[in-house]
């Protein structure tokens, strides 16, 4: 009989991975040293977007590979568990700033023609609709069909249901054991820094980061990327603002940067200002070296895989990467994409 396989971490990357696992008929069992998304998965936004498609590199095209994988994973994880993910293609919506952009754009609008699929590809509008209009400088707004929306908490719950009801044992508040194998470490920040240690040299780091939930229904808006500002519409009724970006901080807690998210998505979209503040997050948010995601040996361990460093794209790229770790564990699956070696 196969060895049970560990899962190190009830994250995004880590439940993910254990459900995929799950799927394929392997014997999984969870390790949360703290509980359910106390990392960083554990924030508001779930904005599924798109990086730029021009230029296009292979990072794009894995991100897009994982992102049109998502309709299918997240409904099956709903069917599995009867809960919400919140997932949903709603688009995105962000104002031209200047005629330099806008002169560009021709360019990206046909990049997002060739490289995307047919119907999810950007337009210009000089009369976008719906509740959450930002101002455009130059009366020009930049819409994309692709962009998708998840709510992080409720995806990370109907994950952890739909194992639980598998027969997929979650302990919270109990690190993984060291020296069992198979076992996949997606761990996150202390993760990271766990590899910086054992490996002797700078894998990544916890950039901290912050967002705040309102209570503002509008279930259908698209989201809004503006100011370098995610606003995002849930489907539960709720608006996520988000998100910083912090390289230095004193600590991981919320802070007066969190004051600044809310001025600001105020000052570009009004209709926020009198929603009340439901919560505020803040955490450390893995970055690896490369600023690409990991999956990779864990070296001199034998059996060990890490999937770690999704820093802001964990859950657009959750889908891909837990489907390549279930391949990796149980069918010795060799081609990993360069993108997600070790730094």
């Amino acid at each position: 009989m196969a060895r049970v396989i560990h899962v190190a971490g009830a994250g995004v990357f880590g439940l993910a991975a254990a459900w995929a696992l799950t799927r394929r008929g392997a014997a999984v069992r969870v390790f949360e040293a703290r509980t359910i998304g106390a990392g960083s998965s554990g924030g508001h936004v779930g904005a599924l977007a798109p990086h730029a498609p021009d230029p296009w590199n292979p990072k794009k095209a894995l991100q897009l590979t994982s992102l049109l994988a998502a309709p299918d994973f997240w409904p099956g994880v709903e069917a599995a568990s009867g809960l919400p993910t919140g997932y949903a293609r709603t688009g995105r919506l962000q104002p031209v700033p200047d005629a330099r952009m806008a002169e560009h754009l021709p360019e990206r609008i046909a990049a997002a023609a060739r490289h995307w699929p047919a119907g999810m590809g950007m337009t210009l509008t000089r009369d976008p609709q719906g509740p959450l209009i930002p101002p455009s400088p130059t009366g020009l707004w930049l819409h994309d069909g692709l962009t998708a929306r998840l709510n992080p908490r409720a995806a990370l719950a109907a994950l952890a249901q739909a194992l639980r009801q598998a027969g997929v044992p979650i302990t919270e508040d109990t690190p993984a054991p060291q020296d069992h194998a198979p076992t996949l470490w997606a761990t996150g920040t202390p993760g990271l820094e766990a590899l910086n240690t054992a490996l002797d040299r700078r894998i990544g780091q916890g950039v901290k980061g912050q967002s705040l939930l309102l209570a503002h229904a509008v279930p259908d808006s698209p989201q809004i990327f503006a100011d370098g500002l995610h606003i995002v519409p849930h489907a539960d009724g709720t608006t996520a603002i988000g998100s910083t970006s912090e390289n230095a901080w004193d600590h991981p807690d919320p802070d007066h940067q969190a004051d600044d998210l809310l001025a600001r998505a105020i000052t570009l979209c009004p209709a926020l200002a009198t929603a009340p503040v439901l919560d505020i997050w803040a955490g450390l948010r893995p970055r690896a070296r490369s600023r690409a995601p990991i999956l990779a040996p864990w070296p001199g361990r034998p059996g060990h895989l890490i999937a770690n460093g999704g820093f802001k794209i964990g859950f657009g790229m959750a889908p891909l990467i837990a489907d390549l770790a279930a391949r990796i564990m149980l069918d010795d699956h060799q081609d990993i994409p360069d993108l997600f070696a070790l730094p």
